[in-house]
């Protein structure tokens, strides 16, 4: 069977949001806490740092706040005090407290935030990547501060520490950029160049040369999706899927993968299962080919890494052939995500001197006739076993009768890294009703090697592990 490449009918939009990010403009507006606390404090000192003239009520003020420069008022804050506030803040002592003080923001027309009360707060803090004039805000809606906190490391490990400078570059030559580069393609590709010198160059030059520049032609770029969570994609590839104009993507790309994707980018389903409908590498090869002519980015995004059973020889040809520059984002391959989610490592020095990563059918869906049969049962070598769910017991048979021992360790995952993944772990001789029962709704791995005797299932046979 075979079908034609096609839009996504539903291409996946944005999930519903707990709280909408917006970002408020506090330069010389009037800002009002009440409380003296450390934790009203840090909220002082945040609205100082974005330009806010901050104003503090407290009968007694911490050596927190004692150590800020804010205008300080020993008392405790009455409704007056609010009048010409942008944001007003609490640290209350009690629901009560926090009550009264919101019904004084209210009448004075201020946004108003109670510290730890969530339930009366119409807005809320949440942790913060501080690259000014970049900022990013991290919520949890309260749930887990200590979550958003760890997941601010982590995006500040990825942002490089002159990305402000960068950020203020650009807005003291944005309008000398629009006059000298007038069509929409001259300004989006200096912007783009622009953005990889940012996390590239750690120093802002003095003159940034802005020069018109023929915009850039299309090509293409095999990207790696990995196996299916969307944590193991790399940095180079969601780079390559945020400059995408056209995305072609395998059936086995996951939904996870594809929402990190530029929301402007077209997405188009050229998948190819065996046994199900496909689309005709000929037709996915000259679909590549007509939209980069069209000047189009184009990602082909491909499941597991695009050199390993991906098609990816015949697609640089094509293009190769036709005048498209072409480039490869590597992916995490399926093998080496079951052997991490098996927790076994495929070159044990004590268990294997090799490993080798075949497929389980040919080109006719059967099991291949021209394979290394012999070396392929070397006991001493890791052999990963892509697309064997419906040969997998032959495949088996036939290693077993050059020799392998029928009581070889096996494993077999299914949905490799996705939620719904499962294990399974055996002997060789038990691999095909195995398989029988697990199996091909879900793309199927199978391990075989000693180092599978390790693996973090229990080889009971009847029964297949479901990863939660």
């Amino acid at each position: 069977m075979s079908r034609k490449p096609a839009e996504a009918q539903h291409p996946q939009r944005i999930g519903a949001l707990a709280k909408l990010p917006v970002f408020l403009d506090l330069h010389d507006r009037q800002a009002v806490i009440a409380g003296g606390s450390a934790a009203a404090a840090w909220k002082a000192e945040l609205l100082a740092a974005a330009g806010a003239s901050v104003t503090v009520y407290a009968e007694d003020f911490g050596t927190e706040m004692l150590a800020l420069d804010v205008t300080r008022i020993a008392r405790g804050w009455q409704p007056a005090d609010l009048m010409g506030a942008t944001l007003a803040i609490i640290d209350a002592e009690d629901d009560a407290a926090a009550i009264a003080f919101r019904a004084a923001a209210k009448a004075a027309g201020a946004i108003c935030t109670a510290i730890d009360k969530p339930a009366h707060c119409d807005v809320q803090f949440g942790a913060i990547v501080n690259r000014s004039p970049v900022v990013i805000g991290i919520s949890t809606d309260g749930a887990a501060p200590i979550l958003a906190q760890a997941i601010r490391r982590r995006i500040e490990t990825l942002l490089p520490a002159s990305l402000g400078a960068w950020a203020t570059a650009a807005k003291r030559i944005r309008r000398a950029v629009a006059e000298r580069l007038p069509t929409p393609g001259l300004r989006r590709s200096f912007w783009e160049r622009f953005a990889e010198r940012a996390f590239l160059e750690p120093v802002v030059p003095a003159d940034i040369d802005i020069q018109p520049m023929k915009a850039a032609g299309g090509h293409v770029t095999l990207v790696g999706a990995g196996p299916g969570d969307a944590e193991l994609l790399t940095l180079k590839a969601m780079r390559a899927l945020q400059a995408a104009d056209v995305i072609l993507f395998d059936d086995l790309v996951s939904d996870e993968v594809l929402e990190l994707a530029r929301r402007e980018a077209k997405r188009m389903m050229v998948g190819k299962r065996g046994g199900r409908a496909s689309c005709k590498q000929e037709d996915i090869n000259a679909l590549m080919v007509k939209l980069a002519r069209q000047g189009k980015r184009v990602v082909r995004l491909k499941a597991g890494d695009p050199m390993v059973f991906g098609r990816a020889g015949e697609e640089i040809a094509a293009l190769e052939s036709a005048g498209i520059p072409v480039a490869v984002v590597p992916g995490i391959t399926a093998a080496l995500a079951a052997a991490s989610s098996l927790g076994v490592s495929l070159t044990h020095r004590h268990a294997a001197h090799s490993v080798r990563f075949v497929t389980g059918h040919s080109r006719q869906g059967e099991l291949p006739d021209d394979l290394d049969w012999r070396g392929l049962a070397d006991p001493e070598t890791s052999l990963m076993v892509y697309m064997g769910g419906r040969t997998g017991g032959a495949f088996a048979a036939r290693l077993m009768s050059q020799g392998l021992s029928p009581e070889m360790p096996v494993a077999v995952v299914t949905a490799v890294s996705r939620r719904d993944e499962t294990r399974w772990t055996g002997r060789l001789a038990e691999l095909g009703d195995a398989l029988l029962r697990i199996g091909t709704d879900q793309p199927v791995l199978v391990g075989i090697g000693q180092v599978f005797a390790a693996a973090r299932v229990q080889a009971v046979p009847a029964d297949i592990e479901q990863v939660a």
